[in-house]
């Protein structure tokens, strides 16, 4: 136990940080970066509103899933992982993977029908993909929870 309450602290230090930046990144960064986009190629400029609106979204998700991912640490720090109260974390960072994923898809359709080269389809293509791999891998693991919860209680019902 003593190695998990090592590896907390500074966890929850990064997840700080990354929180932060995401904040950032929300506020200025985005906005910043996409109004310079418009004012440098006006052609593309009604993609910005839509892209900003998109960045804040896909960014929200990823904070849910930050504040959830710290919550789950308190869970395993207090050695209550394995209850029933994870699963309304854990189920809250698969809805927000997989509402991030599908708003990946529809800018890949978006864009795959808008532009003509290959290059950004294709990088779309590959992040839908992954972003597919990340979520089916997350309700495997809810899965593998579940299942381990099952099992303590189980055997704790023995004991």
């Amino acid at each position: 136990m003593r190695l998990v309450n090592r590896v907390v602290v500074p966890l929850r230090a990064l997840l700080a940080l990354l929180f932060l930046g995401l904040v950032v990144a929300q506020l200025l960064s985005m906005p910043g970066q996409l109004a310079h986009m418009a004012e440098q190629e006006p052609e593309l400029a009604y993609l910005r509103w839509p892209l900003l609106t998109f960045a804040v979204l896909e960014l929200a998700c990823a904070q849910v899933v930050i504040v959830c991912t710290w919550r789950l640490l308190t869970l395993v720090r207090e050695d209550h992982i394995f209850s029933e109260g994870a699963f309304a974390w854990v189920d809250a960072i698969v809805w927000a993977m997989a509402a991030a994923w599908l708003m990946l898809v529809v800018v890949f359709v978006y864009f795959t029908a808008l532009i003509r080269g290959p290059g950004l389809p294709v990088l779309l293509f590959g992040m839908v993909l992954a972003g597919g791999v990340v979520v089916l891998l997350m309700v495997v693991m809810r899965a593998l929870l579940r299942q381990a919860t099952s099992l303590r209680t189980d055997l704790e019902a023995v004991i």
